[in-house]
């Protein structure tokens, strides 16, 4: 199969302006997301899409590959069925632009569904939620699935909703997977043709309300196939964040 892997990277950041240009080790962020994402075993190519001469012309200096777009697309999904349009791929993985440190397992572990189903249309990630900071956090998307590992819901809530055990509301329930649930990791791969489609569907209610873009593909019916990493990465939304990565850089590198 002809897997393309895109990273949508933009300058404006309301919380970090021009993060993907930001330094890291000595190299621009979206470089690091570049160089990990190259090494999935199943790639057959990378890009980086992007409205910004800034960022293209980085791209271009460390070697890699851009495809300029519009300035007009509200998400990266857009961004991404625009440079999708005119590829002869059968596959493409959404790679966000702000994981410097994402594990190119992880997006091997996301494909790797698709190499025998060839009626799944959409895939994705999931994690062990491990403290009850991050179970209670709107930042922190969870889902759940079914027993076939089929999305039944992405929500910002907690979820699920543990009727009979919230004196367990702790770190070490989390930990020790007494309280079993999962955070959403935010790497997708489509079906080519699937995602031009996709992304031209109107928002949804449930979309809207959680903003959750993924929640559109669920209410149009469509299945999300959702595998168990062991990996969890790092996003970057800001300085502060920036800082986080260089330290888990500096501890991976000893």
């Amino acid at each position: 199969m002809n897997i393309t892997a895109i990273i949508p990277a933009r300058y404006g950041s309301t919380r970090f302006p021009g993060k993907a240009l930001a330094d890291l080790g000595g190299k621009p962020m979206i470089q690091h997301v570049y160089e990990r994402t190259s090494r999935a075993s199943h790639l057959s190519q990378v890009i980086v899409a992007t409205d910004d001469q800034r960022i293209a012309e980085a791209v271009i200096r460390f070697g890699g590959v851009v495809a300029m777009t519009a300035a007009t697309h509200e998400t990266g999904t857009d961004r991404l069925a625009e440079v999708a349009q005119g590829l002869d791929a059968d596959l493409i993985v959404n790679v966000q632009g702000d994981e410097p440190l994402i594990e190119p397992a992880m997006i091997d572990q996301a494909v790797a569904p698709f190499l025998t189903d060839r009626d799944l249309q959409m895939g994705t990630l999931k994690c062990r939620i491990s403290c009850l900071h991050d179970f209670l956090s709107p930042n922190v998307v969870k889902v759940v699935t079914d027993q076939a590992g089929n999305a039944l819901y992405f929500s910002r809530s907690p979820l699920p909703f543990f009727r009979d055990k919230w004196q367990d509301l702790k770190d070490e329930a989390f930990a020790s997977g007494r309280l079993l649930c999962y955070k959403h990791v935010g790497l997708y791969v489509y079906q080519r043709d699937f995602l031009i489609k996709y992304a031209a569907l109107p928002q949804t209610p449930l979309e809207m309300a959680e903003k959750l873009e993924q929640l559109r593909a669920l209410e149009n019916g469509v299945r999300i196939k959702v595998v168990e990493t062991e990996f969890e990465s790092l996003g970057v939304d800001t300085p502060e964040d920036l800082n986080k990565a260089r330290e888990r850089m500096h501890k991976e590198s000893q």
